[in-house]
């Protein structure tokens, strides 16, 4: 059963959960501003295993801004995201980029409710679990569901595109 995003702030990521009627939960901590690690401050507050917590990156592939979801106890491979989608040659976007096109801060980006879709490419890893938890849309705010469900919202596909 979807939670109600207005008793859970309504972040474009809950309302578009919400309006595709897909369950989930959302998890709320105190974000410290000093943590190195967004992503890892999220796994420790929440008490859940860095390997379900996933951190939303933006790549520039090819000229294309293009999403990569991954466990927050590894990395990207750009190498591996860029042949996921078909392309070349992938590099971490801009920053001030990544914020413009997705209407979300860094530490605060969520793969759900961006202000433009872009080509999202989720770990394969994430089809190991049950449920992950990605980021709700802003900073001290998680959302748990099933990888199947992110997938279909997002339309993302599933490649080995994290390492370590």
């Amino acid at each position: 059963m979807a939670k109600k995003a207005k008793k859970q702030g309504g972040t474009p990521a809950t309302v578009a959960l919400t309006a595709a009627g897909t369950a989930y939960t959302v998890h709320a901590y105190e974000h410290d501003p000093a943590s190195a690690s967004y992503g890892e401050e999220a796994a420790e507050a929440l008490g859940v295993s860095p390997d379900r917590v996933f951190k939303t990156l933006v790549a520039d592939v090819d000229g294309e801004l293009t999403v990569a979801v991954v466990p927050v106890a590894g990395q990207l491979d750009l190498k591996a995201l860029a042949a996921a989608v078909g392309g070349k040659r992938a590099a971490m976007a801009d920053p001030a980029a990544a914020e413009r096109t997705t209407g979300y801060v860094r530490g605060g980006i969520s793969p759900l409710g961006q202000r433009k879709r872009l080509r999202t490419v989720l770990d394969s890893s994430a089809a190991g679990h049950a449920t992950i938890c990605v980021s709700a849309g802003r900073r001290g705010l998680e959302v748990e569901l099933a990888p199947g469900d992110l997938a279909g919202l997002t339309g993302a596909v599933l490649a080995p595109i994290g390492r370590g």
